[in-house]
């Protein structure tokens, strides 16, 4: 019998799982996708996460992981902890209905000393109407007879293994009984357990999320004013930057992935200050705007114009390509019935080789600072493949000539010796 079983084998439930199981717990993952749980099955990792492959390895080797496409299995375990994606509406409404799905069929096979654990992002009350329903439908006292608390997910793409051991655990339980239940099942992690109350473990939680997504915004609203203004947006920064005690804005780029996109539409759902998260949200989304806007203004129409799209994913160095603006840069640049040319050599997405998608390129543009793309060496090969005449678009400074927007003719100083900006 599985000790723990985790409903949901994506990019957090599947690395927690498999985290789970090699540190010895029987673990028993649960998902709907049938080619996902083959994959599981087959011992292969079906996207990017430092360290899983090799996990997953020892874990199917010593028997400790199983997986199921049956939601009403995952009642065998002891404790069950729901990873299952919670979007948003677009009318800014919480979307659970992933989360009540498992929850009815769960319903049937609850019993005395269950314990659910939350780890999905969640808007406030979530937690409490988890409890709520629970109880409504089976009579259940919570933290006495069954136990619930959310222990959200803070970990970063790609860090799963690191984090997992020194970020604290956040744990909102109802009542003292479901808090430490959680907690003693997440002490066998290295982190530290922080217990609080569900409403401000959920806000903990998204409001990591806004606070990284307005940052961001600000870098990306500057880069558009410095375009208005015909200033240099990373000698800006560095103008504010330097030596600077109360500095530390960061650089412009794409901003999206599927936290960020849509965690601050859980504030914003009933906040106190309506539009003040949508404005964030408008700079962020505006950035493929004002990059295929710019490239107009130095090109001209950019119908038939080849143009070259460096990067798919929601950000650099990894497979993710959900809610990327990656592809909204796309679609823009198709609208403007643009010949795109698209490459990313670590997305599932096929996508074209490098020299095929930037050779005789009117404009490049870098959507994702994956290491593939950073230093001089890139933009030479840009240069011997699209030619001096081609403009490159830049905004995470990845070629570190320090310009948004630049020719290669004049971009060509900053190989040849000249120390560009950090």
């Amino acid at each position: 019998m599985p000790e723990v079983a985790v409903i949901g084998l994506g990019r957090i439930g599947l690395p927690l799982a498999i985290s789970f199981a090699d540190r010895g717990l029987t673990v028993l993952g649960v998902d709907k996708d049938a080619d996902r749980l083959q994959a599981v099955r087959d011992a292969r990792m079906p996207f990017e996460e430092p360290g899983a492959q090799e996990a997953l390895d020892r874990v199917r080797a010593a028997g400790t992981l199983t997986v199921s496409d049956s939601v009403a299995d995952a009642a065998l375990a002891e404790h069950i902890v729901i990873t299952l994606g919670t979007p948003s509406f677009s009318h800014i409404e919480i979307d659970i209905s992933d989360i009540r799905s498992a929850l009815d069929d769960l319903l049937g096979h609850l019993r005395d000393g269950h314990t659910i654990v939350l780890r999905s992002t969640i808007a406030p009350g979530t937690t409490d109407f988890v409890a709520g329903y629970l109880a409504k439908q089976r009579g259940f006292a919570i933290g006495e007879d069954v136990f619930v608390a959310h222990a959200p997910e803070r970990i970063a793409a790609g860090r799963f293994f690191e984090e997992i051991d020194t970020l604290p655990c956040i744990v909102g339980g109802v009542g003292a009984g479901s808090g430490e239940r959680v907690g003693a099942l997440f002490s066998i992690f290295a982190a530290p357990i922080v217990q609080t109350t569900p409403a401000q473990a959920e806000l903990a939680k998204i409001w990591t999320n806004i606070l990284r997504y307005a940052n961001f915004a600000l870098p990306n609203l500057l880069m558009m004013d410095c375009e208005q203004h015909g200033a240099n947006v990373f000698e800006v920064i560095d103008l504010i930057n330097r030596d600077y005690p109360r500095g530390g804005i960061a650089k412009p780029g794409f901003t999206g992935g599927t936290c960020l996109r849509k965690d601050f539409a859980f504030s914003e759902e009933r906040s106190n200050a309506p539009g003040m998260l949508l404005a964030v949200s408008r700079v962020n989304e505006s950035v493929p705007v004002f990059l295929v806007e710019g490239m107009k203004r130095r090109l001209g129409s950019l119908n038939g114009r080849k143009i070259a799209v460096l990067g798919l994913a929601f950000k650099g160095n990894t497979d993710d390509e959900r809610d990327s603006l990656a592809h909204k840069l796309v679609r823009l640049l198709e609208r403007e019935l643009a010949d795109v040319a698209v490459h990313d050599p670590r997305v599932p997405t096929p996508t074209r080789p490098f020299d095929d998608a930037v050779a005789g390129a009117d404009a490049v543009v870098v959507a994702a600072n994956h290491e593939e793309f950073i230093g001089p060496d890139v933009l030479r090969a840009v240069t011997t493949l699209a030619g001096s005449d081609a403009l490159v678009v830049d905004p995470w400074n990845c070629f570190g000539a320090a310009q948004v927007f630049g020719y290669v003719a004049e971009l060509g100083a900053y190989t040849n010796g000249r120390v560009a900006l950090p």
